[in-house]
């Protein structure tokens, strides 16, 4: 199944997506988030879908979409992951996964607009795989650690490099602000996906090609990314971890290149589909 959240911010309803056609499941599905998955939704979803497809609402052409999961308890994401990347940036091969965080606030849906932070000079892209989990997972050994993830999402890693890499202390200063995790426009459930791990993903900015890599060049396989972070924190149902970014990041290019008010970005993961960001300045909230 494809999971989809739509409507207002805020005020996202639960659907699915089939056959190029969404529908509202929200007469069944309160919302796709811990209680939802920890407590066996997809399965009951699927059978609901099966039973009443005839009689689902379809939602109506140009409503937002929203991420496709409800805020989560934690956004984990892994750092230089792919080997190419680590060479463009000119970081040795990580012995261990290297984990930061994004904070839950930056959460968005996959046609919403990307916002430049207050004082930023260097925001920069990431296509990632990201994976949901569906069950709790605490010390799960990794022949298991599948039978925890339900699915599967795209998701842009949006990233401050300087606020990331020169204003001290860890990663997560760069990784947090608003706007900075378009998330869908899908949750793909795992039987979908018949190999996570050879799947194509691409980024463009302003229609030229900038990331365009495969999963296959991942150094830390999902399976062991959900044992490894599993030792250090409890995974919650509905959780989300994104997997790393391959080659063709602004940082990477000489000299570097960063977006800028009026960019349009574009991203897209064989049967995850695709989304689009324009980038707007910075606008204050209140």
């Amino acid at each position: 199944m494809k999971l989809i959240r739509f409507g207002e911010i805020g005020k996202e309803k639960p659907g699915v997506h089939i056959d190029g056609t969404n529908y509202d499941v929200s007469g069944f599905i309160k919302d796709y988030d811990e209680l939802f998955f920890g407590n066996g939704g997809i399965p009951h979803l699927a059978w609901m879908v099966e039973q009443h497809r005839t009689m689902l609402p379809k939602v109506a052409d140009g409503v937002r979409m929203g991420s496709p999961v409800c805020r989560p308890s934690k956004i984990v994401c892994i750092g230089l992951n792919y080997a190419k990347h680590a060479k463009e940036t000119n970081a040795a091969i990580p012995k261990e996964p290297i984990i930061f965080m994004k904070s839950t606030t930056s959460l968005v849906g996959p046609f919403d607009e990307i916002m430049i932070p207050k004082d930023s000079l260097k925001t920069d892209w990431e296509v990632e795989l990201a994976f949901v989990m569906e069950k709790k997972a605490s010390y799960v050994e990794e022949q298991e650690a599948m039978d925890y993830v339900a699915g599967y999402a795209l998701h842009n890693d949006v990233s401050e490099r300087a606020f990331q890499l020169e204003r001290g202390g860890t990663w997560d200063k760069g990784k947090g602000c608003d706007t900075f995790a378009p998330l869908g426009p899908w949750l793909v459930t795992k039987d979908e996906i018949k190999d996570p791990h050879n799947l194509r993903l691409w980024l463009t900015l302003n229609g030229k090609t900038m990331q365009d890599g495969n999963t296959d060049d991942l150094i830390f396989s999902i399976p062991f990314l959900v044992s490894y972070i599993s030792q250090f924190m409890t995974l919650l149902p509905g959780d989300i971890v994104s997997t790393g970014t391959p080659a063709g990041v602004g940082l990477g290019f000489t000299p570097n290149i960063f977006l800028q008010e009026g960019d349009v970005v574009e991203l897209g993961i064989d049967g995850l589909g695709s989304s689009k960001q324009q980038v707007v300045a910075y606008k204050s909230s209140r």
